[in-house]
């Protein structure tokens, strides 16, 4: 099964991200200690992530010290967050 936005929206959610609404199905999230910090998502909760989605969330947890892996089958590898 595919990775959905669902869940890379909760891993920005956890990881300290706040959302704000865009146009139609696009989101954005900023990580209000770090302002540099910041990734658009489009789609809704439901739909498959594309890979560019995926590495775009991997690299914005990256900035911000956080280091947590996915798939483009949706298997998380590492449970937990792990710090810097």
């Amino acid at each position: 099964m595919p990775l959905k936005i669902k869940k890379l929206k909760a891993a920005l959610d956890e990881a300290g991200f706040v959302m704000r609404p865009g146009k139609g199905s696009h989101t954005v999230w900023k990580h209000r200690p770090l302002p540099g910090v910041e990734i658009t998502l489009a789609g809704h909760d439901g739909d498959d992530a594309k890979l560019y989605q995926i590495r775009d969330v991997q690299n914005a947890l990256k900035q911000i010290g956080i280091f947590k892996k996915f798939t483009s089958r949706g298997e998380i590898p590492y449970a937990e967050f792990f710090l810097c």
